[in-house]
């Protein structure tokens, strides 16, 4: 294994400390030292497009404009299709300033009413390089919306959120189930097959 100091710094376009925690193990064994916008005391760009591979774009560049490194950037949400895809990508807007997901998982379950309750959770992943076209890498898990919200192993819209062919909530998985289904692992494994095994 090479000294951290010897391996090619990329840089995590995020302040979310699991997000980090993943990409970081993931990414060590490719010999990629990863900082985090966090560590680096990078801004929070304004997401302001109107799609998860923009988003994810927008926050990947200006990172790449602010260190001149390899930057990795994900937006992700929750997609429900009886509700034209909302929340989408105000996913987190629908929690309000103080987080509170239980809130925005009732609105999604009052808004849903008798209407079918077919979802899907999506992640973009984009990969900005100084002087290169951001590439981009989508994933997603299809489900269905439980309620009432079961389990607490998991974060945001986890409790309602059965993914298809389970009769569990991602909220009632142990972390190393939900990676193996999860839609931010499946926009990861697209990205590691294509920048580092193509």
């Amino acid at each position: 294994m090479m000294a951290s100091s010897d391996r090619q710094a990329w840089v995590l376009a995020s302040h979310n400390q699991v997000k980090i925690k993943e990409l970081r193990e993931i990414l060590l064994s490719r010999d990629i030292n990863l900082k985090s916008a966090a560590e680096l005391d990078l801004a929070e760009p304004e997401e302001t497009e109107s799609t998860f591979e923009g988003n994810a774009a927008l926050k990947a560049e200006a990172a790449c404009r602010a260190t001149g490194l390899v930057c990795v950037a994900d937006d992700s949400g929750l997609s429900v299709d009886a509700l034209n895809g909302d929340p989408g990508i105000y996913s987190a807007r629908w929690a309000g300033p103080e987080k509170d997901f239980a809130a925005a998982m009732a609105r999604v379950n009052d808004a849903l009413g008798d209407k079918p309750r077919t979802a899907r959770f999506v992640c973009v992943i984009a990969v900005a390089r100084p002087g290169a076209e951001v590439q981009t890498y989508r994933g997603e898990v299809v489900g269905e919306i439980s309620w009432p919200p079961r389990g607490d192993a998991g974060f945001g819209y986890d409790p309602v959120f059965q993914p298809e062919g389970e009769t569990r909530t991602f909220a009632q998985m142990n972390s190393e189930e939900k990676r193996t289904m999860s839609h931010r692992a499946r926009a990861l494994a697209k990205m590691i097959a294509a920048e580092f095994d193509a």
